[in-house]
């Protein structure tokens, strides 16, 4: 492969493109299917399980999102949301939540994906179910900083386990997949609490109550399965076949580090903490975080600022986020296959600035035109987070750098949620929520002007390297894998996914 079709491609330089139908295959089989029995003596008869890698980890995604989706919708009915804690508090609830994410996401990376996002989804789903049975505000604010904690390891480990079985430009597509579980639970979650809801009274419980109990109950059943689902590490998997993972672990090797064994070092700590591109990522991602989250969890407000009943601004939720998963699933494709992300991450970052404007009533005036305005900053908005989340599973190398630097840009990024949990409160709500609007718009224009940097940063750094490269004596020497893993991605050889 020429040193310029490598820089295109976003991968190290090498002689074998790894897209033989053995290959696919290959990738298939991790992505959907493999089959694991299981032998106890609790059974009479051996068990087989058919197991699947991504749907698996975008149902754990899909359950942690739930929760924040259901949570809003019945705060007006919520007896701790309603007198007892007046709305700022509610707003506080969420701060605290988010708080928690912030404070325990880095320390989640380095444990067995099998036993660890397992063993969180099976605290988290324990949680919620406590969140039905509290009495009081000082047990609401606990038990919503304790849900944070619980599901804080989820999206880093599960980018993690992605970077360990997948090259790098097949990562993206995962991702996308696995983000979309957040857009799919924003459709669901206002139909749920709703049909929930009429189970007001069954059991002498308020329907608010049976939403997390219900809710926590299914999680805590799916976590039990996940033990014997989520997959452990790809050069210790045992739905392979030894000569499958020699495979696996050579087109791992070819693509970057993810096929090698690395100790964890100080050393690659310090890299993290010190490149600008991590930083970037991270940055990047706090622009777009604080919209996510504020119009996620605000969007029935805002629907029914538009003058919709609020059992009917519960259903209006589903559309946009129906149509945000669509956005997504279908501009990560395109994205996949034109090996590129920034031109996709400005784009969106556009796409809902608009739907914002119009929310706003900067262009249109009615209701239903600011409702279509939902739609667009809804698509727009998870289109760029689903993009930019697997940039630096892409980008950054060895192993322990590219742990810290997701687990920094969740923790940074989610410094945004807190921000927008904040600002959409009651005493900013006035014409439909127009200042915070406004203040969404200048987190995506920071988000856009962050994009610019890193795509123009690592393009002029990729031709920098190929002119080195094509001016040294040993242009096609392969690097050898203990400089990969020393250098990472400062490595000449090594190019940036753009």
């Amino acid at each position: 492969m020429s040193l310029k079709a490598a820089s295109e491609k976003g991968s190290d330089t090498t002689t074998d493109d790894f897209n033989t139908p053995e290959d696919k295959a290959l990738v298939r089989k991790i992505d959907l299917r493999y089959t694991s029995s299981l032998a106890n003596r609790a059974f009479i008869f051996p068990l087989t399980f058919v197991i699947s890698l991504i749907p698996i980890l975008t149902l754990l995604y899909l359950l942690s999102f739930l929760d924040r989706y259901v949570f809003f919708p019945w705060n007006a009915t919520h007896p701790l949301l309603g007198s007892a804690c007046i709305p700022p508090e509610y707003n506080t609830s969420l701060a605290l939540y988010f708080i928690a994410y912030v404070i325990f996401e880095v320390p989640a990376n380095r444990f067995d994906p099998q036993i660890w996002l397992p063993t969180i989804t099976l605290l988290w789903g324990i949680v919620s179910v406590g969140q039905g049975l509290v009495k009081n505000k000082a047990g609401l604010f606990g038990i919503r900083f304790l849900l944070g904690v619980a599901e804080a390891g989820l999206f880093p480990g599960t980018i993690y386990v992605f970077s360990v079985y997948y090259r790098r430009r097949e990562r993206s597509w995962r991702v996308a997949i696995f983000f979309g579980g957040a857009a799919l639970a924003g459709a669901f979650g206002g139909i749920l609490a709703f049909a929930i809801g009429k189970m007001d009274g069954v059991g002498g419980r308020k329907g608010w109550e049976w939403i997390f109990i219900l809710e926590g109950i299914l999680t805590v059943a799916i976590s039990l399965l996940a033990y014997f689902i989520v997959p452990t590490w790809s050069h210790k998997a045992k739905f392979l076949t030894e000569s499958e993972r020699k495979r696996l672990l050579e087109r791992l090797n070819a693509d970057s580090d993810a096929g090698l064994i690395e100790s964890f070092e100080w050393v690659y700590v310090r890299q993290a903490l010190t490149d600008h591109l991590v930083w970037g990522y991270a940055f990047l991602f706090h622009g777009f975080s604080f919209v996510l989250y504020s119009l996620s969890l605000f969007l029935p407000t805002i629907i029914t600022g538009l003058g919709f009943a609020s059992w009917q601004a519960q259903l209006m939720t589903v559309p946009p986020n129906s149509l945000a998963a669509l956005s997504i699933w279908g501009t990560v494709w395109l994205s996949s296959r034109v090996d590129r992300r920034a031109p996709f991450i400005i784009g969106a970052a556009g796409i809902a600035i608009i739907g914002l404007a119009k929310a706003l009533a900067i262009v249109y005036f009615t209701a239903g035109a600011q409702y279509v305005g939902t739609l667009f900053a809804a698509a727009g908005v998870y289109t760029g987070n689903a993009l930019l989340l697997s940039w630096p599973g892409e980008n950054v190398s060895a192993q322990t750098k590219r742990a810290v630097a997701v687990a920094m840009q969740i923790t940074i990024g989610d410094i945004g949620a807190v921000s927008g949990v904040l600002v959409y409160r009651p005493s900013l709500s006035g014409h439909r929520f127009r200042k915070p609007h406004i203040i969404a718009i200048g987190y995506l224009v920071f988000a856009i002007l962050v994009t610019v940097y890193l795509s123009t940063w690592m393009r002029r750094e990729n031709r920098r390297r190929d002119l080195v490269l094509s001016q040294s004596k040993d242009e096609y020497e392969a690097p050898s894998a203990e400089d990969r893993q020393r250098l990472g991605d400062r490595h000449p050889h090594y190019r940036y996914v753009i």
